[in-house]
């Protein structure tokens, strides 16, 4: 796997990696490290869209060094709880990414509803994670004129990416549905309910779904914003 490690500072790393796939498998070998006690002692961990910065390291230069002689196995689905979002799949956009994929709303549904998607990383507001899943012929543009105003829990794709709004803002993804789970709640522990590595499946509301389970996270964040 090619990646450039970067000091930044005296106690910062910064990988840059070839693709969105490489950081997730990267972020889970660095998980599985730190949780053998193979990993030095990191204080945070930030994956982003093709980066992972790693906060805390007495020596970043040391451990950049030794990344490049590591053997970084292949993302795989190992078992994890996934967290189940209950979505009215009303969305104003449902009929264009229709379109997009060439078949019916319906259709839309069966696949979004059928996927179980990966919070790649985290970033634009608390809670929002970076979801991915689903196959590049189904990836779709963002809208050519954002909205002002996107309500919370607004459930949208763009590019390889799906995403829930955590609260209302600007946005310029295609709205497909909407939840009533709480992604960020400050009185929870985490807040998040999502963390990058989390399993996620949309499950359509008029069909039987628990209460959305809290998966074990650490603060991960990312100072970016999805494009609009």
């Amino acid at each position: 796997m090619p990646l450039r490690a970067l000091p930044v500072g005296d106690q910062g790393l910064l990988i840059e990696l070839a693709s969105a796939e490489d950081v997730e498998a990267l972020h889970a070998e660095l998980l599985r490290r730190a949780a053998a006690g193979t990993l030095p002692a990191v204080r945070e961990m930030v994956p982003a869209a093709r980066t992972v910065f790693l906060d805390g390291l007495t020596d970043p230069r040391a451990l950049g060094a030794e990344l490049a002689g590591w053997r970084i196995p292949p993302l795989t689905a190992a078992y994890r709880p996934a967290v189940e979002l209950p979505v009215r799949y009303d969305g104003p956009d449902l009929a264009e990414v229709a379109a997009l994929w060439g078949v019916t709303p319906d259709e839309v549904v069966r696949v979004h509803s059928g996927t179980t998607f990966r919070v790649a990383f985290c970033g634009f507001a608390p809670g929002f994670g970076y979801l991915t899943g689903l196959p590049e012929r189904l990836h779709v543009p963002r809208r050519a004129a954002p909205r002002t105003r996107v309500p919370v829990g607004a459930v949208g794709l763009a590019g390889p990416y799906t995403g829930v709004y955590p609260r209302s803002s600007p946005g310029g993804w295609q709205l497909i549905g909407r939840t009533d789970a709480v992604l960020w709640d400050p009185r929870r522990e985490p807040a998040a309910l999502l963390a990058p590595g989390t399993p996620v499946r949309f499950v359509p509301a008029d069909a039987p779904v628990p209460t959305p389970r809290t998966a074990p996270s650490r603060p991960d964040r990312v100072p970016e914003e999805p494009a609009r």
